[in-house]
């Protein structure tokens, strides 16, 4: 069987590319974002199976990995230079739940979640634990995460498996409940994620290569890693709009904001 990409043109797969790297940037979800511009926009993608769009949203997002590897080689490699036993641990711990959960539950989660009222739910329930993770005092930084923080961190991603959840979000949300400061937090939260987006990005691309993949989708991944890849490099400031001492308030807000626009628009329809 062929993977084709009915519905999923180049140009639009540039498009949600140049979305998913400011996105993905920011605690806002971009998998929220990937799914709701389709919809807003009325795009076609009935004919798009499940499997081929979770691919082309994980090719996404190694292209922004990829960005991020080069926008902030100095800082990974500084990370690099401190990384010792008590650092691997963390990195292991949060790279663990993850993967069992997206082993065990990717299907279930693709088939039953993902719409609309879902993508919603995902955006306030993350909205309302950044609102509250961040009232809490920001004590710990470099040097003072240890298991306990790895394992939070990794139940916060397993949890961003939901569409609207946002990966970003769930991991600055965990650290900030592990009164991180708003800065470490934001290192914590990109430093864990990498693993994830690599491991996921290696699952797709076998499965991929398995059932085959059609030139119209791989036109389309094509473009859109490229244009990830490129709306990442160019939004490496927004980084730092979020490792300043400013409260994440802010992002709850525009998160409550456009799951109210979905909401609406959905008892319109």
């Amino acid at each position: 069987m062929t993977a084709g990409a009915p519905g999923l043109s180049a140009r639009r797969a540039a498009i949600l590319g140049a979305v998913q790297g400011p996105a993905e940037l920011l605690p806002v979800s971009s998998s929220a974002h990937l799914a709701l511009v389709p919809w807003f926009a009325g795009w076609d993608f009935e004919g798009l199976d499940a499997e081929a769009r979770k691919s082309f949203d994980v090719a996404l997002h190694a292209g922004t990995a990829a960005a991020l590897l080069i926008g902030q080689r100095r800082v990974i490699a500084a990370e690099l230079r401190a990384f010792d036993g008590r650092r691997a641990a963390v990195v292991a711990l949060s790279f663990v739940p993850p993967a069992i959960a997206g082993y065990r539950l990717e299907r279930q989660i693709e088939g039953r979640l993902g719409g609309p009222r879902s993508i919603a739910a995902g955006l306030l329930a993350g909205a309302a634990g950044m609102v509250a993770a961040d009232t809490r005092p920001q004590e710990r930084g470099p040097g003072d995460a240890g298991p306990a923080d790895g394992l939070a961190l990794g139940v916060a991603q397993a949890a961003a498996l939901i569409p609207g959840v946002s990966r970003n979000g769930a991991t600055l949300t965990a650290a900030r409940f592990r009164r991180f400061t708003r800065e470490h937090a934001n290192l914590l939260s990109r430093t864990v994620a990498l693993p994830v987006i690599i491991g996921a990005t290696a699952l797709k691309g076998i499965r991929l290569r398995r059932r085959g993949v059609s030139s119209e989708l791989r036109r389309a991944i094509a473009a859109g890693v490229a244009t990830s890849f490129a709306s990442t490099l160019a939004s490496q400031r927004l980084i730092s709009l979020v490792e300043r001492d400013r409260a994440l308030w802010p992002y709850a807000a525009y998160r409550l904001g456009l799951a109210t626009a979905v909401v609406a628009r959905m008892r319109r329809r």
